[in-house]
C-alpha cells in the first residue's frame, strides 16, 4: 500500500481510519457521558475518567468537534459546544496547561461564524493567561493546580498556550513570544532536550528530574509549539526557526523512529503512539510554513514526514474499533499500552489535515 495516496483507490487508509475513529468518539461519548475521557484499558476498552478533564480536557472537546465538523450532524455540534462550556473552570487554575486545555478545546468552534459563546471563552481564557504571566521569569509558571512546585517550566506547558496568550489584547504576542523563546532556550540548553526547570533565585534555573530527559513527548510537544509560534508570531529574530530545524532534525530525520519509545533510555521497552501523532501533525504544520515561503522541497519532505508517521499509526496501532493503542501515559506505573484521548486527538486531526477536512493551523 502507498501511504502517498492517503484519500482515493487504494490509499483511502487515511478516509477508513477516520471513520473508524468516529465510531469510536461516539462509543466513548456514549460511555463516558458528563465525564472526560482520560485513559482506555488496553483490553477492556474501559476509560478512566475525569469530572473536569484534568489536563486532557480540551482533547476530548476538540474530538467532538472534528466529528461534528466531519459529520454536519447538529447533534454533534451540540455534543461538542456543551462540552467545550464545561471547560470554563479552567480559566482561573493555576496551570499553564490551561493552553491545552483552552486552545484545543475552543479553537476550532472559535473562528469566524463559528460558537460565539467558544469564541467568549477563549478570549476570558487569553486574558486570564495573560494576567497569569511572569515578566520577571519570562513564561506563565507552570503552577500549583496539580501540586508539586509552582514555579516550573515544561515543555507540555507550552503547546496551546502560544496561540492562546497570541489572541490577548494589550501584551499577549509579548508574553506568547517571551513564553515560547524561554522554553526553548531552556529546554534545548541540553541533549537529548530537557522537559522540566525549577525556577531559582535572580533568574537562575535548574534541571527539574521529572519528567526525565529522554521523554517521549519532550520533542513533540515544542515542535508543536514551534510551529505554532512560526505562524502566530512570526520570526522576529530567526531563533524560532533554529529552533524548528534542531528539533526536526531530531524527531523528522529519516532514520528517527515514526513511534519513538517512550524513554529513550529504554529503546526496546514501551513506545508512545500520542508522541508521534503530536509529531505528525507538527510535521504537517511545519511543512504548510515551509511552502509558504517558497520552499516546496522542505515542505515535501516534512509532509511525507508526517504522513508515514500516520501511516504507520493507523496500520500497525489502531485498534479494529477505532481505538489508537500503545500510548504511554505512565510507564512507571505500568499505564504505557493505553488509549490515550490526546493521541486520539492528534491521530484524529493529523488525518483531518490529509483528507482536507480542516488546515494546519485551525488549531
Amino acid at each position: 500500500m502507498n501511504p502517498m495516496n492517503a484519500s482515493s483507490g487504494e490509499g483511502g487508509w487515511a478516509e477508513r481510519a477516520l471513520a473508524s475513529l468516529w465510531e469510536r468518539v461516539s462509543v466513548t461519548a456514549d460511555e463516558v457521558g458528563p465525564r472526560f475521557p482520560l485513559y482506555a484499558d488496553p483490553d477492556s476498552g474501559a476509560w478512566k475518567t475525569t469530572a473536569r478533564g484534568s489536563w486532557t480536557g480540551g482533547f476530548w472537546a476538540g474530538l467532538l468537534w472534528l466529528r461534528a465538523l466531519s459529520s454536519g450532524d447538529p447533534a454533534h455540534r451540540a455534543a461538542a459546544a456543551d462540552c467545550t462550556q464545561r471547560l470554563r473552570c479552567w480559566v482561573g487554575r493555576d496551570t499553564a496547561t490551561r493552553g491545552l486545555v483552552l486552545w484545543y478545546g475552543t479553537a476550532l468552534a472559535a473562528g469566524p461564524g463559528g460558537d460565539e459563546t467558544a469564541a467568549e471563552l477563549r478570549q476570558e481564557a487569553a486574558r486570564a493567561c495573560l494576567a497569569a504571566y511572569d515578566q520577571q521569569l519570562g513564561l506563565v509558571p507552570w503552577g500549583d493546580a496539580f501540586g508539586g512546585p509552582r514555579l516550573l517550566a515544561r515543555a507540555d506547558g507550552v503547546p496551546g498556550l502560544v496561540p492562546l496568550l497570541r489572541h490577548a489584547p494589550g501584551g499577549g504576542r509579548s508574553a506568547a513570544y517571551g513564553h515560547l523563546t524561554r522554553h526553548l532556550e531552556l529546554c534545548l540548553s541540553e541533549a537529548p532536550p530537557r522537559p522540566a526547570w525549577q525556577a531559582r533565585t535572580h533568574g537562575a534555573w535548574t534541571a527539574y528530574p521529572e519528567p526525565a530527559p529522554g521523554w517521549s513527548r519532550t520533542a513533540a510537544w515544542l515542535l508543536l509549539a514551534v510551529a505554532d509560534g512560526l505562524h502566530w508570531l512570526g520570526d522576529e529574530d530567526d531563533s524560532l526557526r533554529k529552533a524548528a530545524g534542531r528539533l526536526a532534525a531530531l524527531r523528522c530525520a529519516p532514520d528517527a523512529r515514526l513511534v519513538p519509545p517512550a524513554q529513550a533510555a529504554r529503546p526496546h521497552g514501551p513506545v508512545d503512539t500520542s508522541a508521534a501523532a503530536i509529531e505528525a501533525v507538527a510535521a504537517w504544520k511545519l511543512a504548510a510554513l515551509a511552502r509558504a515561503t517558497g520552499n516546496e522541497q522542505e515542505g515535501d519532505r516534512l509532509a511525507s514526514r508526517g504522513l508515514l508517521i500516520l501511516h504507520r499509526l493507523t496500520e500497525v496501532h489502531l485498534s479494529p474499533k477505532g481505538a489508537l493503542q500503545d500510548g504511554c501515559y505512565d510507564v512507571e506505573r505500568g499505564l504505557a499500552r493505553h488509549e490515550l484521548v490526546w493521541g486520539d486527538f492528534f491521530l484524529a486531526w493529523g488525518l483531518a489535515l490529509i483528507t482536507g477536512l480542516t488546515e494546519p493551523f485551525t488549531m
